[in-house]
């Protein structure tokens, strides 16, 4: 388990170094193939990171305020827009995965994740179907930039930012920001083939089709 005593032993290492001693530490907590059975997760509030969850706070610590770590994706969206739906479908997908409601603390001088409740977020839209033709794209393009530079709290949250740019009425671009210690480039593509599944079940006045998760990350 990482401690706070390794952030300050890290803070004193040479890049190189630094990367020897995480790499030392991902081997000692590497489960051997008897203990790589995934159980199911004790309901417990705050609960211990991953390796690769310490990993990533540690660095974070060390470098705060940066947006390194962001996993930014744009989802360009062609045609009538139920924006309705598409709110319903990003906190249906916030509800079904805790590690989208995650925010991370410190208790006993080791980090720990804690995860909140559902409520439901309001979708921000931001129209830019005004403006004159020639700005419209940088606009949206500068925008774009902005969140992907904006830094994620891992402290406060969420660590899961999503926005509406309307172009044209039938031209929208839909941007998401996750924090790498709760996605990668696997987990974004499951948030896009959910999120695809629930609004087509959604406009259709459907329920959600997927089943219940029966562990969480």
């Amino acid at each position: 388990m990482i401690t706070t005593d390794h952030l300050e032993r890290l803070k004193n290492l040479t890049p190189a170094k630094r990367a020897l001693l995480l790499k030392h530490i991902q081997k000692e907590a590497t489960p051997t193939e008897e203990s790589s059975l995934i159980p199911r997760r004790a309901r417990l509030n705050p609960s211990p990171l991953s390796f690769a969850q310490q990993r990533l706070w540690f660095l974070t610590r060390l470098e705060p305020d940066t947006p390194f770590y962001n996993v930014p994706t744009t989802l360009s969206l062609k045609g009538r827009l139920d924006i309705g739906a598409l709110e319903r479908t990003v906190n249906e997908i916030i509800r079904r995965h805790e590690v989208l409601r995650t925010t991370f603390a410190e208790a006993d001088g080791q980090p720990v994740q804690i995860v909140a409740p559902a409520k439901w977020v309001i979708l921000p839209l931001i129209d830019l179907s005004e403006l004159p033709c020639e700005t419209r794209e940088a606009e949206a393009q500068q925008l774009v930039n902005n969140e992907t530079r904006r830094p994620l709290d891992l402290t406060v949250g969420p660590l899961l930012r999503v926005t509406l740019l309307r172009l044209a009425e039938d031209e929208h671009v839909l941007l998401v920001t996750m924090h790498h210690i709760i996605s990668d480039g696997w987990s974004m593509g499951l948030f896009i083939r959910e999120m695809s599944a629930l609004y087509q079940a959604f406009t259709a006045g459907e329920e959600s089709p997927l089943e219940e998760l029966e562990i969480q990350y």
